[in-house]
């Protein structure tokens, strides 16, 4: 089971340097209908709110955010509540910006697989509208209650992105709030306009720290009238690799290929009935007289593995090999999901863990690769580098400094401090 977020003993925002909590309070209740001070059970990672604003438009958002700068609040955005324990904690939470009431299907382009979506919108609801006209955005997340905003802030993605990528592929385009209240938008509503597309692209795993997100444009696809999974048992490393390889190098184009520990090779087919059905005859014959064809997905598909820690590891596919070989050397039992676009997730005991997560990144080094501790218990965040090496940590500061150079939004969530 994961851990809850740490909120026993939960140090405060405490003041703010513009003031009191309390004149942050009444200035922040005259923009938005929703403002109350902040619970210790809402602390973040164990640092407790002053103040939650729960703003109703995008332009209530921006009012907030403009006072928030006035008062100089560090703030700290939240959606569903499903990854704000994943990251370390803010240096200071003095206004929490509660995004659900923002859920809103602004437009749905049906004609050009395009829609707008506001931040606090759960994907669930946002699938449920968009299947009306037989279109989806291609995200399969673990995690139910997940948000618009909560997902693009967070990077997450599911099996899906083995074809169809992450939010930083999804996404066309961005309205955000910036640290001084004033709105930007990125990109635009059809696919062929990608101006300010490297701007969604930023944002997308930013953890909060560059602005507010309020809306979001994504491409979508058509549902696929049919599918099927082909699930093979594999025995260690050396099989699960070569499985793996096989179905990437194959052309039966899977829409995701998964390791699931503690050993089960899966590959999802979608498409029409006739090609699907094809497509599964050809993968058994590829994978051999073990693979089975079923309509269900097999266990563990799609969620995170066990543990009270989480480690997101990412490095080219052939890694996978590496990967289970020192989980095996460790002596640790592998709990693990490995995606055929070389990500996954290691899911730990909180005992040994700091040493489990270091011969994981010695594995994947050698690929060029990396892990990251999404969540963890307290005192195995103290024990370890959550975030590992950032090659590009001077790039990523002057980011920073150029979208929030007061260092309020999300202060020390992400890697280096930012």
């Amino acid at each position: 089971m994961r851990p809850r977020d740490e909120t026993g003993g939960a140090t405060t925002g405490g003041d703010a340097p513009g003031g009191t909590p309390g004149d942050a309070l009444d200035a922040l209740a005259k923009v938005c209908g929703d403002v109350r001070p902040g619970e210790p059970e809402e602390g973040v990672l164990g640092v407790e709110p002053a103040v939650v604003a729960a703003p109703g438009t995008v332009g209530e958002a921006a009012e907030v955010m403009r006072v928030a700068a006035e008062h100089g609040l560090a703030v700290v955005p939240r959606g569903g509540e499903t990854r704000l324990d994943w990251g370390t904690p803010p240096h200071r939470c003095d206004l929490i910006v509660d995004t659900r009431r923002l859920d809103r299907l602004v437009e749905h382009a049906a004609g050009d697989l395009v829609a707008t979506a506001q931040a606090g919108m759960p994907l669930e609801r946002l699938s449920e509208e968009l299947a009306g006209k037989e279109q989806r955005l291609a995200l399969d997340l673990p995690i139910p209650g997940s948000t618009v905003g909560g997902t693009i802030a967070a990077g997450a993605a599911g099996p899906l992105r083995t074809l169809y990528g992450t939010p930083r592929n999804l996404v066309i385009g961005l309205t955000i709030v910036r640290a001084d209240g004033q709105l930007a938008k990125s990109g635009g509503k059809v696919v062929k306009n990608v101006a300010g597309y490297d701007l969604g692209r930023l944002f997308c795993g930013s953890y909060g720290t560059l602005g507010l997100i309020v809306e979001a444009t994504f491409r979508l696809h058509p549902i696929p009238t049919a599918r099927a999974f082909v699930t093979r048992p594999v025995d260690g490393p050396e099989e699960a690799h070569e499985a793996v390889q096989a179905l990437l190098h194959s052309p039966v184009v899977p829409s995701a290929v998964e390791y699931l520990s503690p050993g089960t090779v899966a590959v999802l087919l979608e498409g029409v009935p006739d090609g699907v059905r094809a497509r599964a005859a050809q993968t058994v014959e590829l994978l051999g007289d073990a693979a089975r064809v079923s309509e269900d997905a097999p266990d563990g598909w799609g969620r995170y593995p066990d543990g009270t820690v989480l480690l997101d590891v990412a490095a080219p596919p052939p890694a996978l090999r590496d990967l289970l070989t020192a989980l095996r050397e460790d002596g640790h039992g592998p709990a693990v999901t490995w995606s055929g676009d070389g990500h996954g997730y290691v899911g730990l005991p909180s005992d040994g863990a700091p040493a489990v997560l270091a011969g994981v990144r010695a594995a994947l080094a050698r690929h060029k690769g990396g892990a990251v501790v999404r969540y963890a218990p307290r005192d195995v965040r103290d024990a370890v580098d959550v975030w590992g090496p950032v090659p590009a940590l001077s790039l990523m500061r002057r980011v920073k400094d150029q979208f929030d150079p007061d260092h309020r939004l999300s202060p020390g969530r992400f890697t280096g401090g930012i």
